[in-house]
């Protein structure tokens, strides 16, 4: 019976010790990168805002449309501003020059006139000055004819001044209705809202009829072929983010594939609620068909080296330490690491075997 039981916990000690796994570092490359995840957005996209209040009368593009600069996306109706502007250009046609031009006639008219009078009275008055001087005519005749001629310069000087004033007032008047209309030209485009870019209709989020406000997004446009990553990467990780570095993209909708791109901007500014800051990256190798708002996971590829001595993460004990097949643990110094490797530095070699960890 001793003999038995003997032969029965040999084998178990021998089972137990064959189930213990065991390794050796390997030389492999490696990479240390960081995670992120995030949306695909179109180049130049954009949310489309009204300038105005009111309700859509025409929508005149649909999703998926290509559109140039100036395309007309949709129309809003506002009364109010139609009567204004209708109001504006009745008086920018009463005040225009062509609508006054018989009265600044009638007024250089009347400083023709005026200034001829003053002429002939000028004359006359020179004439009685002479006859005066021979003593020809008496000093009351003189001061008749003087009377008759300081009145005349003064109608005249009047004249000119009327005119100069009148002229004025309708080069104001004909300058500020033009300028009125000018102004509910503008205010008009408030409620045509056109294309921005040479794109694609993303999105069209009203339909005719609706009531919408400068505050609500009616449409998303953007460039029809060239997209971008935009990624969330945490305030612990960020300093380690340069521009240029390669990141490796995974998408939901391309399983089994993995795209190249390069981070291209990073915002200096951290989301105070999610802790985050927002980078953006360039594909090298852009999927054929994309969408805007396509989620990815990516992985921003910090450093990379080849040769490296390897041992599997699960092996390592405390961050620091690995078992030996004899059991001792031993102290190592670790590099690089990825979620399934870990470079060994120091601290065993490429001939040590080790035992993976008791969990």
């Amino acid at each position: 019976m001793n003999k038995l039981i003997l032969f029965f916990s040999v084998i178990l000690l021998f089972a137990c010790k064959s189930k213990v796994e065991t390794t050796r570092p390997k030389s492999e490359s490696i990479s240390e990168s960081i995670y992120a995840s995030g949306i695909v957005k179109s180049k130049n996209q954009y949310d489309v805002f009204s300038r105005a209040n009111g309700i859509i009368d025409q929508i005149f593009v649909q999703e998926g449309d290509f559109v140039k600069v100036g395309t007309p996306i949709l129309s809003i109706s506002n009364q109010s501003q139609k009567l204004t502007k209708e109001n504006a250009a009745l008086l920018a046609d009463f005040n225009s020059k062509s609508s006054n031009q018989a009265k600044l006639n009638e007024a250089l008219q009347a400083l023709r006139v005026s200034k001829s009078k003053m002429k002939i009275d000028s004359l006359a008055y020179q004439r009685q000055m002479a006859l005066w001087k021979q003593e020809a005519i008496s000093k009351a005749d003189l001061e008749q004819v003087q009377l008759r001629f300081e009145n005349s310069n003064y109608a005249y000087l009047s004249a000119v001044t009327k005119y100069d004033e009148l002229k004025r007032q309708l080069d104001f008047n004909a300058s500020q209705s033009a300028r009125n209309l000018q102004i509910s030209d503008v205010m008009e485009n408030d409620y045509l809202l056109k294309s921005e870019i040479n794109g694609i209709v993303y999105n069209i989020s009203k339909s005719r009829g609706e009531m919408v406000n400068v505050q609500t997004p009616l449409a998303v446009i953007g460039d029809a072929k060239n997209y971008f990553l935009e990624m969330q990467v945490d305030e612990k990780d960020i300093i380690r983010i340069k521009l240029g570095l390669r990141v490796l993209v995974t998408l939901d909708s391309y399983k089994g594939q993995s795209f190249e791109a390069r981070v291209s901007k990073i915002v200096p500014y951290m989301n105070e609620r999610s802790r985050t800051f927002l980078v953006e990256a360039e594909f090298v190798n852009q999927p054929p068909v994309l969408y805007p708002n396509t989620t990815f996971e990516a992985n921003i590829l910090i450093q990379m080296k080849q040769n490296a001595l390897l041992i599997p993460r699960d092996f390592l004990f405390n961050e620091q330490f690995v078992y030996n097949e004899e059991g001792e643990k031993i102290k190592v110094k670790t590099g690089l690491k990825d979620y399934r490797k870990v470079e060994i530095l120091s601290g065993i070699d490429a001939n040590t075997v080790i035992t993976k960890p008791e969990e």
